[in-house]
């Protein structure tokens, strides 16, 4: 591996990480602002369009990456030309063909997410679709030469502007008095403006780049199906993999509201019961995101031992893998988990469900537990063994949403999804151990997360005797932050002395190595 691509897959690492930070943080400031109705349509809708954008993109920039590099090898830059040139007429047919389908069945698709308050909104976002997948060709163009910086430019640049405008747009429009129908459809105005933004920046690199092929051979409709194929075919199966974890969010956003509206609840009431439950979203978000960006890169090394048979290696990733999951999700679920009143009322303005906030917060550890067994299956070449594990599991939850919201109300919801995500975290695990030999379980599991419950323990159980409900905003922030830290130092101190870290991972600690080592 070249040191360019060394670096560059470094940068596009932390502009990931970095972009992920800010595509889940952005949901507080917009609660704040604009209230739990309007976070409730921008959750009901949001996972409709991430649904679209996967099938849009459809694992393209991956596979035009990947021909592309292997056309550079042998200097055939009509072959490059004609890679670029089909892929650009895919993302772009796609993408029209998915806002169409947005945008003409809007109504429809409004009305299954609890109402028509949704419409406007669905039909703004669309809009994106026409822009992303043909951006997302000029990223998989850079990443065939091994640039993978301008792709992680792209990226950083795309969420600012789409956050940024987000906020900003929202202030603009509650200050002006719009509803909150209005206001949800214009705050989705940042993603388009976002994409486009970025879409100008790649085609300028693009145009001006070294890499750009000067070819005046020919193009033909010929070329287009042979080159369209050979995409597709490398491109579906990534496709797949993408769009199983966005079927759970798409489950929640049809069968919550028709589940709340059988319960007899308004539209305003959906939107707003779907707030609060999108306050414990935006937290499993957060969470997750650190956990899972630090892990998932080693999934593409086990894909190398895989394709090497070197099954020595492969599981001793795989158990890697699991066990600096396990590391950070359990300390990040339960510390949520224990601090729910305080963070709910700092980041939320208001306590108002913190019983579902609880909840969602326990399942992140399996929500996290369940993104890393899908990227091992995938890894190991099990990417329709993973499909159908999380198809079966979207189809589960549908049944689990209508059953327990009848009873439980929303907190059924948030019962739901902690159930099935320990149900997908299982069933995954099976699977690897099938395929590997590899247990999910280890003493150094058992040690994460019982020291993670009894780390809850301390810094949870006085937020059950104070009056947290009196405090302001600024108190209830400092005690979570100053609980996050103490609890920070417990759960370390816990796993060094029970040895459930090793010295490879305390000396892979950058800054505190050597404090933790004495």
């Amino acid at each position: 591996m070249s040191n360019q691509l060394v670096k560059s897959t470094f940068v596009l690492t932390i502009a990931t990480l970095l972009s992920k930070i800010l595509g889940s943080i952005f949901r507080i400031p917009l609660q704040n602002i604009a209230g739990d109705e309007v976070l409730g349509i921008f959750s009901l809708v949001y996972p409709v369009y991430m649904t679209a954008l996967i099938l849009s993109v459809a694992g393209i920039p991956i596979a035009i990456s990947q021909l592309i590099a292997k056309a550079r090898t042998s200097g055939d830059q009509v072959e490059v030309r004609n890679i670029f040139l089909t892929a650009s007429i895919l993302g772009a047919l796609f993408g029209i063909v998915s806002f169409l389908l947005i945008s003409g069945f809007s109504a429809t698709i409004a009305e299954m997410l609890g109402g028509q308050k949704t419409r406007l909104s669905l039909i703004v976002v669309s809009l994106t679709l026409l822009i992303a997948p043909y951006m997302a060709v000029y990223r998989g163009f850079f990443q065939g030469y091994e640039d993978m910086r301008q792709t992680a430019y792209s990226q950083v640049i795309e969420q600012l502007i789409r956050v940024v405008l987000i906020i900003g747009i929202a202030y603009y429009m509650v200050q002006l008095g719009y509803s909150n129908e209005k206001v949800s459809g214009g705050v989705m105005v940042g993603s388009s403006i976002g994409a486009l933004i970025s879409l100008i920046y790649l085609r300028i690199l693009f145009k001006r780049s070294v890499f750009k092929p000067q070819v005046k051979s020919p193009y033909s409709l010929a070329i287009f199906k042979k080159t369209s194929k050979r995409i597709l075919v490398i491109s579906l199966p990534i496709c797949v993999g993408a769009l199983t974890m966005a079927l759970i969010n798409v489950v929640d956003s049809l069968s919550i509201p028709f589940s709340l509206k059988w319960s007899d609840q308004t539209e305003e009431g959906i939107n707003y019961l779907y707030g609060l439950y999108g306050r414990g979203l935006s937290l499993v978000q957060i969470a997750t995101v650190f956990s899972t960006s630090i892990v998932l890169p080693l999934i593409p090394t086990i894909s190398k031992s895989i394709a090497k048979k070197d099954i020595h290696t492969t599981n001793n990733l795989i158990e890697k893998s699991q066990r600096l999951g396990n590391l950070l999700s359990w300390p990040a679920a339960l510390g949520l988990f224990s601090l729910t009143l305080p963070l709910n009322l700092a980041l939320f303005t208001n306590m108002n469900g913190s019983s579902v906030l609880a909840i969602i917060s326990l399942s992140s550890v399996f929500t996290a537990l369940t993104v890393l067994g899908t990227g091992i299956l995938q890894g190991l070449d099990r990417s329709r063994v993973a499909a159908f594990i999380i198809v079966l599991g979207a189809i589960v939850k549908v049944g689990l949403n209508v059953l327990f919201i009848q009873y439980w109300g929303l907190i059924g919801a948030a019962v739901s999804t902690l159930v099935i995500y320990i149900l997908l975290f299982i069933v995954n695990s099976i699977f690897i151990y099938k395929y590997t030999g590899v247990k999910f379980y280890s003493r150094a599991t058992i040690v994460h997360a019982g020291s993670s419950i009894l780390m809850g323990m301390i810094i949870g159980l006085p937020t059950l005797f104070l009056a947290v409900d009196e405090w302001s905003r600024v108190v209830a922030l400092g005690y979570s932050l100053i609980s996050m830290m103490v609890g920070g130092v417990i759960y370390f101190i816990l796993i060094i002395r029970l040895k459930g870290i090793s010295n490879e991972e305390i000396g892979s600690i950058p800054g505190i190595k050597n404090i933790l080592k004495k």
